[in-house]
């Protein structure tokens, strides 16, 4: 499924004895601005409801100018949604680091979580964060920079950062408009997927938005959020992917 959502899970993530199933979604969500020029965080997290997603990794979550307040007030998220933020910020008005901020399915443990500076022309940052999911996952987010060279150097730094991670995902924006280059420092341990193209939401002619999973980790299904309120929330569309890591041994 690439153009939309499915719904029909009732349960956080499924797992058998061989495998543990989960879905991560990425949204550069500009700041809960939408394509109207409106604030309204209230319908961005309308669309973030709807993915049905286990984790949601998050671009732009925070407002750019002075402490860089959160575009979604806590309380909204708390009353709202099913999601714990995980703690990233460096502030109390923030809920991201470097813009990227990770919404978390209540009852999945967040078990370690690491700031990365990334190099670049650009202030940039990526989360690295361990989760008690299958045999333990390594979940990256992160916002790379608008120059190729840059992006190449930040993906590198993410390589190494993730060396010793056994399954890894790297979820977010990858500014990349190649479909085939620009990923080669990943090449070795990952494979990047796009679900789809994610922008310009009014009219999408550009997959942005991946995915990259490290050996280990498998894709089972995948999809961009192409609903009417998706396209109008944000400039990105969301996307998301289930994959499959292997069960803990007990």
């Amino acid at each position: 499924m690439v153009d939309g959502v499915k719904n029909e899970r009732d349960r956080s993530y499924i797992g058998t004895m061989h495998e543990t199933r989960i879905r991560i979604a990425s949204y550069n969500m500009r700041k809960a601005r939408g394509l109207d020029q409106k604030r309204r965080p209230s319908r961005t997290l309308d669309v973030i409801n709807g993915l049905n997603a286990d984790i949601v990794v998050l671009q732009e979550a925070d407002k750019r100018l002075g402490q860089r307040p959160s575009a979604l007030p806590r309380a909204m998220i708390a009353a709202q949604t099913d999601f714990d933020v995980v703690a990233v910020s460096q502030n109390s008005v923030s809920i991201g680091w470097h813009g990227n901020a990770i919404l978390m399915r209540k009852g999945i443990e967040v078990q370690h979580v690491d700031l990365l500076e990334l190099p670049g022309f650009e202030p940039r940052g990526a989360v690295r964060l361990k989760v008690n999911v299958g045999e333990g996952l390594t979940v990256v987010a992160a916002h790379l920079g608008l120059r190729r060279r840059d992006r190449q150097a930040q993906l590198e730094k993410l390589n190494r950062a993730t060396a010793a991670d056994q399954h890894c995902v790297i979820a977010g924006d990858f500014n990349e408009w190649s479909a085939t280059k620009g990923f080669d420092p990943l090449a070795a341990r990952f494979e990047t997927h796009s679900p789809g193209r994610s922008f310009h939401a009014r009219r999408p002619i550009a997959a942005l938005d991946r995915f990259a999973l490290s050996h280990g980790v498998s894709l089972h299904d995948g999809g961009v959020d192409q609903s009417p309120l998706a396209r109008v929330a944000s400039d990105h569309l969301p996307i998301w992917s289930d994959i499959v890591v292997p069960a803990a041994i007990c």
